[in-house]
């Protein structure tokens, strides 16, 4: 089939216009989508996309709630919906205990915080708001997600696991074409397998130190690998981590290797039922301008 994947852009400082002028050239390529993490303040190119492109489909994926208050992200959402013409999908998540630490934010129960998010977005807005689409882990906040949003979007869900997962969701939503389903998913071509599956443990090292991605992949059916990489953080062994990272959890959570065999793990994640495969590129050879041109080489 070889169907085109939406595609993740972060716009760093002194990249911004370069990234813009990148997600034009996805436009005219065929890609179906661009989705921007809360990184580089993804609503603000968001925004920029909006008013630069004219097809494509825009989001955020994923928006952090506690970033804003809820009033300004009405606003900002219903204007970037306008403008967009229909073509924005507000993707939202509560983030991680070590993010809101960080930025000094006392939080609540997730779920009860999402819905509330929620509900308090559509008494703000100014305007038509946009799907909103909830980023989701494990079932309860898929069930949520289920009753209050117009879809669903992991980051580095577990492909094994996808069917299991949206079982939690009503029928007839999953079957609808606009409810969206979608998954961050880390990718790195190169036809040096090993290089290419040692940068995907680099990149997913962060995420594995996290209590709620553990809870998740040990659902999912990874407790031995999450057992020990919790075993070798509480023992301050972190350089142990990327060897404890098995290679079977890898391939169910990433894409790497030739363009042949990303191209074949696609299709495996559109069999598995995400409507919306987002890549998230990596190189072994350089930075995202190096990781974008082969990802365009793969799929044009």
């Amino acid at each position: 089939m070889n169907q085109k994947p939406a595609v993740a852009l972060v716009a760093p400082p002194g990249r911004r216009k370069a990234t813009v002028e990148f997600a034009q050239e996805l436009e005219r390529r065929g890609y179906p989508g661009v989705y921007c993490p809360t990184f580089g303040d993804g609503l603000s190119l968001c925004l920029a996309l909006a008013l630069e492109t004219n097809e494509i489909r825009l989001g955020t994926s994923i928006a952090n709630i506690y970033t804003r208050h809820v009033s300004d992200f009405a606003q900002a959402a219903s204007w970037i919906h306008e403008v967009s013409g229909g073509r924005f999908v507000f993707g939202v998540g509560v983030s991680h205990a070590v993010v809101h630490g960080a930025m000094g934010v006392e939080v609540g129960k997730p779920l009860g915080e999402m819905r509330r998010f929620v509900e308090q977005l559509q008494e703000q807005r100014s305007g038509e708001l946009p799907p909103v689409v909830l980023a989701t882990l494990r079932r309860r906040m898929v069930q949520l997600a289920g009753e209050i949003a117009e879809g669903v979007v992991w980051a580095n869900g577990a492909r094994s696991h996808m069917e299991t997962s949206l079982a939690n969701l009503p029928p007839e939503k999953l079957a609808s074409d606009d409810f969206f389903v979608g998954d961050m998913l880390p990718v790195c071509i190169s036809d040096d397998k090993a290089a290419a599956a040692a940068v995907m443990r680099r990149t997913l090292i962060m995420y594995v130190s996290l209590p709620n991605y553990q809870n998740y992949w040990i659902e999912a059916g990874y407790e031995e690998e999450m057992t020990a990489i919790r075993q070798a953080i509480a023992a301050g062994d972190n350089e142990r981590i990327p060897s404890l990272m098995s290679d079977r959890w890898l391939a169910d959570v990433t894409l790497f290797g030739s363009a042949a065999e990303v191209r074949e793990g696609l299709e495996a994640w559109y069999a598995a039922g995400v409507k919306t495969p987002i890549l998230v590129p990596s190189s072994t050879e350089g930075g995202q301008h190096r990781a974008f041109e082969e990802l365009l080489a793969t799929f044009d």
